[in-house]
């Protein structure tokens, strides 16, 4: 696979993986923290909103490979 291939898959998955995470953060809210604490939903969108970069990390790295020769 060459490296523009990937990278058109790669900017896919990503943007796939962000509306994934989203609807994932919004449905444990929705389940589970409906009434939860000002103070506690605070620390939940910042670790959620955070979270994202770690898988977002890997298609990166895997879309910057160089192409084999």
């Amino acid at each position: 696979m060459t490296q523009s291939t990937r990278k058109l898959l790669g900017t896919v998955l990503i943007l796939l993986s962000l509306v994934v995470w989203s609807v994932l953060g919004m449905w444990i809210y929705m389940s589970f923290l409906g009434a939860a604490a000002w103070w506690l939903l605070i620390g939940f969108f910042a670790v959620m909103g955070m979270s994202w970069f770690y898988p977002a990390t890997w298609i990166i790295r895997w879309m910057a490979k160089p192409d084999a020769e």
